[in-house]
C-alpha cells in the first residue's frame, strides 16, 4: 500500500473562491454536486450527501470534496480499490455513485482526445482524475498500459505520460474487478482470476506489476498464458532448471524460549481460560510446550518432527514461519489454507521479511533462496506479506510486528482489536467535593465512574453488570450521573470524552486507508462509542477523512512536531517515547499510524521518531531506557511512507554506538522516572557536558564525563575523587558560572532554583547509591 504525502499535495484547506473568469474542474463540481443534493427528485440516491446550504457553495473545501469523492470511492459496488486509488472500467462510469459521475464529468469535460480511454483512475488523496488506455483489455489477458492523461481538477493542470515505447510498461491482472457483471467478458476474466490465484500466481504483487516481472514470475512458476488460461509449461522446457533437494526440516530452531509471534498473542491478552492452542509446523514443539504450561489445551503437527500428530482444530493456530521455508507456491498457498480451516477465532501467522546480508552463501530459488544447509527461504517484504495473507484467505490481516500478522474469524472481533490498539490510557478522576448522596452510594456508583472513564459516555442497557441496583436506586444512569457530576468536576469527564473520540477518529481514519467496514460489522460496543460520541456513523467517518486528508496539506507534520509540548526536538524531527504517542496531537498519531496499520512497530521500539521534511518514520530500540542514564541504540526500524519501503539497522556489535541524552525530554511528566532523568540532565547541562558530546555517540561521551572529572552512577553526577584538585576546582567555577548566567538568562525563574540543589556531588559518595 502507498501512502504519499508528498506528490502533487493537495495546496491547501481554504473555501474555494471564484475571480468570476476562471471555472476549475473542482469549482463545477461543487456546484453541480451541491444542485444535485439540494435536488429534491434527487431522494435517497446519495445516503452521503453533506447538507449544505445553496448560499455555502463558497464554504466547500479542496479537503471535504477530496474526502467525498473518497467514500463514494470506497462504498461503490463497483471498481477496484486500493488505498490511495480507485479504478473502473469506462462503460461503468453509469454505474457508479451519482457524484463520481459529475466529478468525472467535470473532469472529462476540459480534456480531448480521451474517447478512447479505458480505465478512469480516481484518487483517494488530490482531487486528480487519470485516463488510462489499454488498447487490448478484451483480447490480451494481461494487458500494457499505452497512454495516461491526468487531470488536476483544482488547477486544471493536465499531464500526459506516453508508455508506448517502454520496454517494460504496467500490466493489468484481475480485470474483472474493472467492470460490471454484465460485461461481455466477464466471466472469462473471472475465471482467469480463479485459475490464476488457484496457482497462487497473484500473490506476489511487488513482482507482477510490470510486463518483465510478469513474465519472469510465469516462467518461475512454469506456466503459460494462452487465451485467458493458465497453461503449464512442458516439463522438457524446463529442463534447463535444476530443482535442488530442499531440506525444509533443517530450518526448524530449537527454542529455550516461546516465539515471538505466540508471546505477542500472550501479550495482547488474547488467551482467556478454556482457550485451546494448536501449532502447524510446530517443528521440535517449543511453543506447545510452553502454552501447555500455562493452563491452556495445546497441540502441534509437524511434517518431519511430528507426523503423526493429528490437525485439529483450535481458537488459536500459530503458523510461524512456515510458508517461507516452502519452495513450491502451490505447497505455501496450501498450508497457509490448512492452518486458516483450523482456526476457530485467531490465526496468526509470520513470515521472514528481511534480508540481513547479502553474501551469506544463497543462491535464487524461484522467488525465494537456497542456503548453504539446503534450505529454502521466502523473504517478503512486509506489504508483499500482508497482501499474500490477504489474498489467500479473503481476510485484511492485522500487523502486530514486523513479519507477524493477526487473522480473527470474527471480522468484528478483528476490528475491536483494532480499535483497541489507538485507546489511550485514562485514569478515574478524582472526587472534588463532599456530597452526602455520592458518598452513601460511592461504592455502587464506582463501576459507572470506571465505565465512562474507559468509554467516554454512559452505557446503553445490559453493558455494565452492575447495571440492576443503579437502575433500583437511581432508576437511570443519567440520574444516578447526575450525583457523580456533583462530587467531581464535569471538564475532567469533558476531557475523558474528548479523548476517546480522538481514538476513534484515528482508528476510523486508518480504516480509511482500506475497506472501511459498515456500522453493522463493528463490534456492539464500538457501535455504541460512536453513538454516543459522534451521533452518527457517518459523521464519524466524515470528520475522520477529513482528519486523513488534512495529512496531504504541505507543512501539516512539521508543524505538529514544532507545537508538540512533548518529545525531544531536532531540526527536522520529533522524538518520543512509545509511552507518550498517545499525549500527541492526533494528526501525528494518525501519521504513525499509516505505517503501523501496514508494517507494524519494531519489536520492543522505545522511541519512535517523526520525520518533519519527508515521509519517513523510525523505530528505535533502547533496551536499557529506564536504568542506564544514556542507554544505547540496539535496533532501529524505518519505514518510508511513499512506498511503504522498510530499512532496518543492528547497532549491537559497533564499537561506538550512538545514546540517548536528556531522557525527560522524550517522556511526559507523568513518567515514573522522569524526575530522576530530569535531574541528571540539569546537572550535566551545568557541567556543559551536552556542549562536548560530539553527536552523542558512546565514546565521546566517556571522555566528555572524564574531561569534566565526572562520573555517573545510577541517575547521578559524581566529583571523581582521584582528579587533580585544581582543575576540579576551576571546573567547579565554570560550573557555578553557567548555572549563574542562566538564572539571569532566566530571570530568577524557579528552574534555576531548583537546579542550584542539583550540584554534582562529592566522589566519596560513589559508592553509597
Amino acid at each position: 500500500m502507498t501512502y504519499d504525502t508528498d506528490t502533487n499535495p493537495v495546496s491547501h484547506s481554504e473555501p474555494l473562491e471564484n475571480n468570476g473568469e476562471i471555472l476549475t474542474p473542482l469549482m463545477a463540481f461543487a456546484r453541480e454536486v451541491l444542485l444535485h443534493e439540494n435536488n429534491p427528485l434527487a431522494g435517497e440516491s446519495y445516503v452521503n450527501a453533506v447538507p449544505c446550504a445553496p448560499e455555502e457553495i463558497n464554504e466547500f473545501s479542496v479537503d471535504s470534496l477530496v474526502a467525498k469523492i473518497a467514500r463514494c470511492c470506497r462504498e461503490s459496488k463497483i471498481g477496484k480499490k486500493l488505498p490511495t486509488a480507485f479504478y473502473v472500467h469506462v462503460s461503468a462510469l453509469s454505474a457508479l455513485n451519482p457524484v463520481l459521475v459529475i466529478y468525472e464529468n467535470c473532469a472529462r469535460r476540459h480534456l480531448e482526445n480521451i474517447d478512447e480511454a479505458t480505465l478512469v483512475k480516481f484518487s483517494l488523496n488530490q482531487p486528480k482524475i487519470s485516463y488510462l488506455f489499454y488498447p487490448d483489455f478484451d483480447t490480451d489477458a494481461h494487458p500494457a498500459l499505452q497512454t495516461s492523461i491526468q487531470i488536476n481538477l483544482e488547477t486544471a493542470e493536465i499531464k500526459y505520460f506516453d508508455y508506448s515505447n517502454s520496454e517494460n510498461p504496467p500490466v493489468l491482472h484481475r480485470k474483472e474487478t474493472f467492470v460490471t457483471p454484465d460485461y461481455p467478458n466477464y466471466e472469462k476474466f473471472a475465471r482467469l482470476t480463479r485459475c490464476e490465484e488457484g496457482w497462487g500466481l497473484l500473490d506476489n504483487t511487488s513482482a507482477i506489476g510490470t510486463r518483465d516481472g510478469w513474465l519472469k514470475y510465469l516462467g518461475y512458476c512454469g506456466v503459460e498464458i494462452h487465451d485467458h488460461a493458465v497453461v503449464e509449461r512442458l516439463k522438457q522446457e524446463n529442463s534447463e532448471l535444476s530443482i535442488p533437494k530442499i531440506e525444509r526440516h533443517k530450518a526448524a530452531m530449537v527454542r529455550n524460549s516461546i516465539s515471538k509471534p505466540v508471546r505477542l498473542v500472550l501479550e495482547s491478552d488474547l488467551f482467556v481460560d478454556g482457550m485451546t492452542f494448536f501449532d502447524y509446523g510446530c517443528g521440535y514443539g517449543g511453543d506447545v510446550k510452553y502454552i501447555a504450561q500455562e493452563g491452556y489445551v495445546a497441540a502441534g503437527w509437524d511434517p518431519y518432527y511430528q507426523p503423526d500428530t493429528p490437525q485439529i482444530g483450535a481458537d488459536i493456530v500459530n503458523i510461524g514461519y512456515v510458508i517461507n521455508v516452502i519452495e513450491s507456491l502451490a505447497e505455501r498457498r496450501e498450508s497457509l489454507l490448512n492452518a486458516w480451516e483450523l482456526t476457530k477465532n485467531l490465526l496468526v501467522v509470520a513470515a521472514q521479511v528481511l534480508i540481513d546480508d547479502g553474501d551469506r552463501g544463497q543462491i535464487a530459488y524461484g522467488d525465494g533462496v537456497i542456503t548453504s544447509r539446503n534450505t529454502f527461504q521466502k523473504y517478503y517484504e512486509q506489504e508483499e506479506l500482508k497482501v499474500y495473507i490477504d489474498q489467500v484467505l479473503n481476510v485484511d490481516a492485522i500487523p502486530v510486528a514486523l513479519g507477524i500478522y493477526f487473522v480473527f474469524r470474527d471480522a468484528a472481533e478483528g476490528e475491536g482489536f483494532r480499535a483497541s490498539r489507538f485507546r489511550s490510557r485514562l485514569s478515574t478522576p478524582r472526587v472534588r467535593s463532599q456530597v452526602k448522596r455520592f458518598e452513601d452510594y460511592e461504592e455502587m456508583l464506582a463501576p459507572l465512574m470506571a465505565f465512562v472513564s474507559d468509554r467516554g459516555r454512559l452505557p446503553v442497557k445490559g453493558e455494565l453488570a452492575e447495571e440492576a441496583p443503579i437502575k433500583e436506586e437511581f432508576h437511570s444512569f443519567n440520574r444516578a450521573w447526575r450525583v457523580i457530576l456533583q462530587a467531581t468536576d464535569a471538564d475532567d469527564w469533558e476531557t475523558i470524552a474528548d479523548k476517546r473520540r480522538q481514538d476513534l477518529l484515528v482508528y476510523l481514519a486508518l480504516n480509511g486507508l482500506g475497506d472501511r467496514p459498515p456500522m453493522r460489522r463493528l463490534p456492539a460496543q464500538i457501535r455504541n462509542d460512536i453513538k454516543g460520541l459522534f451521533d452518527s456513523y457517518h459523521r464519524a467517518c466524515t470528520l475522520a477523512d477529513l482528519m486523513l486528508y488534512s495529512l496531504s496539506k504541505p507543512d501539516i507534520v512539521a508543524d505538529c512536531c514544532e507545537d508538540s509540548a512533548i518529545g525531544y526536538k531536532q531540526h527536522g524531527s520529533l522524538s518520543v517515547h512509545v509511552s507518550a504517542l498517545e499525549e500527541l496531537d492526533p494528526l501525528l498519531r494518525l501519521y504513525e499510524g499509516c505505517a503501523n496499520r501496514t508494517i507494524g512497530r519494531l519489536d520492543g521500539a522505545t522511541i519512535i521518531k517523526f520525520y518533519a521534511n519527508k515521509p519517513k518514520i523510525s523505530y528505535l530500540f533502547y533496551p536499557d531506557f529506564d536504568t542506564d542514564p544514556h542507554p544505547v541504540l540496539h535496533t532501529s526500524m524505518h519505514i518510508n511512507l511513499r512506498g511503504l519501503s522498510v530499512g532496518y539497522q543492528d547497532y549491537s556489535n559497533l564499537s561506538n554506538p550512538p545514546i540517548l541524552v536528556k531522557k525527560e525530554a522524550f517522556v511526559s511528566s507523568s513518567y515514573p522516572h522522569y524526575q530522576k532523568f530530569a535531574k541528571l540532565s540539569r546537572q550535566e547541562e551545568k557541567l556543559g557536558i551536552f556542549d562536548k558530546s560530539g553527536g552523542f555517540k558512546e565514546r565521546e561521551l566517556l571522555n566528555c564525563l572524564e574531561e569534566s572529572c565526572v562520573k555517573i552512577k545510577g541517575h547521578r553526577l559524581f566529583w571523581r575523587s582521584d582528579s587533580d584538585p585544581e582543575k576540579l576546582k576551576m571546573l567547579q567555577t565554570t560550573a557555578s558560572e553557567r548555572h549563574q548566567q542562566k538564572i539571569e538568562v532566566n530571570a530568577g525563574k524557579s528552574e534555576g532554583t531548583a537546579e542550584d540543589t542539583e550540584s554534582t556531588e562529592d566522589g566519596k559518595e560513589e559508592g553509597e547509591e
